[in-house]
C-alpha cells in the first residue's frame, strides 16, 4: 500500500512549505513529516544569521579584551578568543589577520572613542580650567577606568619590551593623544589667565601619572589591599593638589620658587646604603 498521491500533493504543493520529507512506506497510513521549514522560518533564521555575522567582530573584540586583561598578550591565543566568543578559530581569521591586528581593534574599540569624546568636550566647554580638568579626568574614569579596558595599561607596561611594535602603536594612538588633550587644557588655562606659565610636557606627565596609578592599582594591589581607594575622591584630590598645591595661602600671581638643593643624605649614597650608620655625623 503506497502513500496516497493526493496527500503528497497537498503537502508538497503547499506554498508555505519550502522543504518537506515524507515517508511513503506501504505500512504507513499517513505521511511522517521529518522536517518542515516554512518560508517565514527561513527568513527569521536568515535574519538571525545576518545579525550574528554583523555582530561577530564586536563579539571577538570583547572576548579578546577580557582575555588580554586576564592573561596578558603573550599568553592569549586566538583559539582561546574564538572559544570565548563561541566560534571556530578559522572564523577569527575572517576578520583579523593575526593577534596583533585583533589587539589593535581592541584599542580602537575601547579607548579611542573615549578620547574623541574628551576632545569634543574641550571644544565646547565654557567653564573654568579647574572645572574642565575635573570633568575630563572624571569622564575618563567613567568611560575607561571603570571598564575592563583599564587593564590594557598594565598589560602594555608589562609586555611592551617583548612587543615593541604594539608599544609603539599604543604610544602613538593613545598616550600621545592623551598628552595632546592635557596640553590643550593647560594652554587654554594659560591663555585665559587662569594658570601661570608652566612646562607643558612636564605638567602633562604630572596630570597623567595619577590616572596611570589608578589603573595599575585597580588591576594589581587594589583587590588585595586593606585600603579602600575611592577613585572619584582620588581624582578630585588630584585636581585640587595639582592646581592649588599644598602651600598655605600662596600669594596670587606669585612665582613658585625653585626647590631647595638636596642635602647629602646617606640613604641616597650607594656606597653607604648597606650600612645606615656610615656617613652619619656625630
Amino acid at each position: 500500500m503506497s502513500l496516497d498521491p493526493s496527500v503528497q500533493r497537498a503537502y508538497i504543493n503547499d506554498p508555505k512549505v519550502s522543504y518537506l520529507r515524507v515517508s511513503g512506506a506501504c505500512r504507513v497510513t499517513r505521511p511522517t513529516v521529518v522536517a518542515v521549514v516554512t518560508d517565514r522560518d527561513s527568513e527569521s533564521s536568515a535574519k538571525r544569521w545576518t545579525r550574528r555575522k554583523e555582530a561577530r567582530p564586536q563579539e571577538l573584540v570583547a572576548a579578546a579584551l577580557n582575555l588580554f586583561v586576564a592573561r596578558g598578550y603573550a599568553a592569549t591565543r586566538l583559539e582561546d578568543v574564538a572559544s570565548a566568543a563561541g566560534v571556530s578559530k578559522g572564523t577569527v581569521y575572517l576578520y583579523f589577520a593575526n593577534k596583533e591586528e585583533l589587539f589593535k581593534a581592541v584599542v580602537q574599540e575601547n579607548l579611542l572613542p573615549a578620547l574623541a569624546e574628551g576632545e569634543a568636550f574641550i571644544d565646547t566647554f565654557e567653564g573654568t580650567t579647574e572645572a574642565l580638568l575635573h570633568e575630563i579626568l572624571m569622564g575618563w574614569w567613567e568611560l575607561i577606568g571603570e571598564s575592563p579596558a583599564s587593564g590594557l595599561t598594565k598589560l602594555l607596561m608589562a609586555e611592551s619590551g617583548n612587543f615593541p611594535d604594539l608599544a609603539q602603536y599604543y604610544h602613538e594612538e593613545v598616550i600621545a593623544r592623551c598628552d595632546r588633550l592635557f596640553a590643550r587644557i593647560l594652554e587654554r588655562g594659560m591663555a585665559r589667565g587662569e594658570l601661570r606659565n608652566v612646562d607643558i610636557d612636564l605638567t602633562t606627565l604630572t596630570m597623567a601619572a595619577p590616572m596611570i596609578f589608578l589603573m595599575l592599582w585597580k588591576h594589581s594591589f587594589g583587590p588585595c589591599s586593606h585600603r579602600q581607594l575611592d577613585p572619584r575622591a582620588f581624582i578630585s584630590h588630584v585636581v585640587s593638589l595639582l592646581l592649588h598645591g599644598v602651600l598655605r595661602n600662596p600669594a596670587v600671581g606669585a612665582t613658585v620658587p625653585p626647590l631647595p638643593a638636596l642635602t647629602d643624605q646617606p640613604w641616597r649614597n650607594p656606597a653607604t646604603r648597606g650600612n645606615p650608620d656610615e656617613g652619619a655625623t656625630s
